[in-house]
């Protein structure tokens, strides 16, 4: 068993409300100012963390414009621009990082990011990040999964895209590196994605197969993938987050406007109340609704000694009688005093051969 994972004084697991993630990513725009209304709707909207992403243009791929280079595909929303050039309107620039950090934590967020190279890892250090995101196109980057695992805090790892034997080998580079405490988010890296592409059940066997915490990262639009997530035991939801989608930015077409995330927490947190434990019987709310249940009434007012019949005896509602499986007992049972139409039937107003077996 891995350690109880805790981030930021936050506790993560199932007995615990879903720990939400607003990721700010490069929603800001190129601008601080952005960047720190971005954090504060995050705060407002009910999220628990605030993410970025520690990387440059350089540290992240070639100033190249041609070939692998160079994004063509007609369905990205990227198309027509190289990934340096990407990676450039994309980036949180460093000098940002502790003004953000600064005002979320002013907020009660918790603040950390995604590293992408050993230089990013070392700077975030110096924040005093408690914990690190690794993202789904680098979860086979070992080098760099050891070492984020080094730093012994905790690691949210996106699989997207990882087959199992990948992650087998992701996870095992982590935990022999000195990660104690993992979660595994299922991500689709679709962007957007649709729900037939995000095999939710992987959630589930992402904790039996690594024993740690799994979640979710959804590129989904909508609330319904990260509410049946946590019905199958999600601990960890990440939503991209912006101020306003018409505004644009790079991420801005599957993020989430602050009343957005703000109703997703409040459903994310009702669906882990209502999951509860294997439960039969009433519930205390359901007790007073007992009498309401049908039972037998005496429906024709009976004299002493006349049989109950199927005509002076029905299984009705309220159900303060006897309950309509002894209906068999009680007819051709004679009554011991006149009873009134509307009585409720029980054991005491009963005679004869089929009350004396009882």
């Amino acid at each position: 068993m891995q350690e109880q994972v805790t981030i930021g004084g936050r506790a993560i697991g199932r007995e615990h409300p879903p720990f939400l993630i607003a990721e700010m990513s490069g929603n800001h725009n190129q601008s601080l100012d952005r960047a720190l209304a971005i954090v504060e709707a995050a705060a407002r909207a009910g999220a628990h963390a605030l993410k970025i992403q520690t990387y440059t243009a350089d540290t992240m791929t070639l100033d190249l414009n041609e070939g692998e280079f160079f994004i063509a595909d007609p369905k990205s929303l990227w198309k027509g621009k190289s990934l340096y050039k990407l990676y450039q309107e994309a980036y949180t620039p460093w000098e940002w990082h502790k003004p953000i950090f600064d005002r979320a934590r002013e907020l009660g967020l918790i603040p950390f990011s995604t590293p992408f190279d050993p230089t990013s890892v070392e700077f975030l250090e110096s924040l005093d990040v408690p914990c690190y995101k690794i993202a789904s196109f680098e979860n086979t980057d070992l080098a760099l999964i050891r070492r984020v695992a080094a730093t012994g805090k905790p690691i949210i790892l996106s699989t997207g895209m990882a087959t199992l034997a990948e992650l087998d080998e992701t996870v095992r580079a982590a935990r022999e590196a000195g990660c104690r405490q993992l979660v595994l988010l299922k991500c689709t890296s679709a962007y957007p994605a649709v729900p037939t592409e995000c095999n939710l059940m992987t959630v589930q066997s992402l904790r039996e197969l690594f024993d740690c915490e799994s979640g979710i990262s959804d590129h989904t639009m909508g609330y319904a993938v990260p509410l049946a997530g946590v019905a199958l035991g999600a601990t960890v939801i990440e939503k991209h987050f912006t101020l306003d989608r018409s505004e644009g930015g790079v991420d801005s077409a599957f993020s989430l406007e602050p009343a957005e995330l703000k109703t997703l927490g409040e459903e994310v947190y009702r669906a882990w109340q209502a999951i509860g434990m294997p439960s039969y019987g009433p519930s205390t709310q359901e007790l007073g609704s007992l009498r309401f249940r049908r039972s037998l009434y005496v429906v024709q007012d009976v004299k002493a000694g006349e049989l109950f019949t199927e005509e002076n005896v029905r299984a009705i509602r309220p159900g303060l009688g006897l309950a309509p499986k002894h209906l068999e007992i009680v007819l051709g049972s004679a009554a011991v005093r006149d009873v009134k139409r509307g009585t409720a039937v029980s054991w005491e107003l009963l005679k004869g051969t089929k009350n004396e077996r009882i």
